[in-house]
């Protein structure tokens, strides 16, 4: 495909996210009793199958912005650090990933809420496009405070005009996260204590909006005398009645919040992995949920197309798909990022599940 139809399909793909809000990210934090932490999220699209890959990226490698319509000479800058992004429809369009620093990085939709600085043509070297912000957060950057401090002087625009503005979450290994949006045109960067992140309204307002879910506890409730008779759970969990199920973003920021808050905290950082797709299997938005009876414009495993754990400690970034729920790993320390050439790989080699016969001895 070339480089045209590819905006092309971009600026279809956002457009109609912008329209449909068919969106549904969902992130969260763990840590682990090794000291390991580790950042996980889903990513929805449920009208059309998207091109996903992988993409590895080396030290000293340059890239370009794009600018919106078409216009060239956006910002370009080099990688100081060489990292793994999972990317969609293009390998440089990177939504979520890892630097060879430990920093982590990851694009969330926010629709409705977030203003992007006005594109000016003038200033079109300090610009760059919300689909490549993860990409310079990762090739540039150690510390969540130095992104915090250079993030105040570029200029993030959509290539789109009706494209659905972002916000990002940054992580780095000691666990400090920060969350990044813009809003009348100027950056937000606010603290992540909970390390949880999900789309619209903006991060203030999700945090406010746990108060409203303050009863909620974890186990069993009761039971209750209730006048002459006594009320008792049905099952266990009942400590938790209320949580809300739905897909929107803020019942699944309260939802997100509450699993992750009272899931046990593991030994090792990749037992935490492993704890997070549990986690995150809570999310997976089966796809006719997304559109009215019988108008899913496709027919797909799921909405969520692929989820994504990384483990900072040691450098890991772990996958599965929609298609293929088996877990894949890759290596950071196994990638030389001083020779290895930019690359990019289909998440899915082969778009079917790996089922393993169980032999039954007689």
């Amino acid at each position: 495909m070339k480089k045209r139809e590819k905006l092309s399909t971009l600026a279809i793909i956002i457009g109609c996210i912008c329209i449909s809000g068919a969106n549904a990210c969902t992130g969260i934090t763990l840590e682990s009793d090794d000291g390991g932490v580790v950042t996980a999220r889903t990513i929805e699209w449920g009208e059309s199958e998207m091109d996903n890959m992988y993409t590895i990226v080396p030290r000293n490698y340059v890239q370009q912005s794009m600018l919106p319509n078409g216009e060239t000479g956006g910002m370009a800058f080099s990688t100081m650090y060489g990292y793994v992004g999972l990317a969609v429809v293009e390998p440089g369009w990177v939504v979520d990933g890892m630097n060879e620093a430990g920093l982590s990085a990851g694009l969330f939709y926010f629709p409705g809420y977030g203003q992007y600085p006005e594109y000016d043509p003038e200033k079109r070297a300090n610009t760059i496009s919300d689909f490549q912000l993860v990409s310079w957060i990762l090739s540039r950057f150690s510390t969540v405070d130095q992104v915090k401090k250079a993030i105040q002087d570029i200029r993030v625009v959509s290539i789109d005009p009706r494209a659905s503005t972002a916000h990002w979450r940054v992580t780095e290994p000691s666990g400090k996260q920060i969350i990044i949006e813009f809003v009348d045109g100027k950056p937000n960067v606010y603290d992540s204590e909970l390390g949880v992140l999900t789309n619209s309204p903006e991060y203030p307002w999700q945090l406010k909006n746990l108060n409203n879910y303050v009863n909620l506890i974890p186990g069993t409730a009761g039971p209750v005398q209730f006048g002459p008779i006594t009320l008792r759970a049905f099952g266990a969990g009942s400590g938790l009645l209320g949580l809300p199920g739905d897909f929107t973003p803020p019942s699944r920021f309260v939802r997100a919040s509450f699993l992750q808050n009272y899931s046990i905290k593991q030994d090792t950082a990749y037992d935490a992995v492993m704890q997070a797709f549990h986690i995150l299997n809570n999310f997976d938005v089966p796809l006719g949920t997304e559109f009215p009876v019988g108008h899913a414009p496709v027919n797909m495993p799921s909405a969520t197309q692929w989820t994504v754990a990384t483990d900072m400690r040691n450098r890991v970034v772990y996958y599965h798909t929609m298609y293929n729920r088996t877990i894949r790993e890759i290596n950071l320390g196994n990638i030389d990022f001083a020779t290895i050439q930019f690359q990019s790989h289909p998440l899915d080699s082969i778009k079917a599940e790996t089922v393993i016969p169980v032999l039954i001895s007689r």
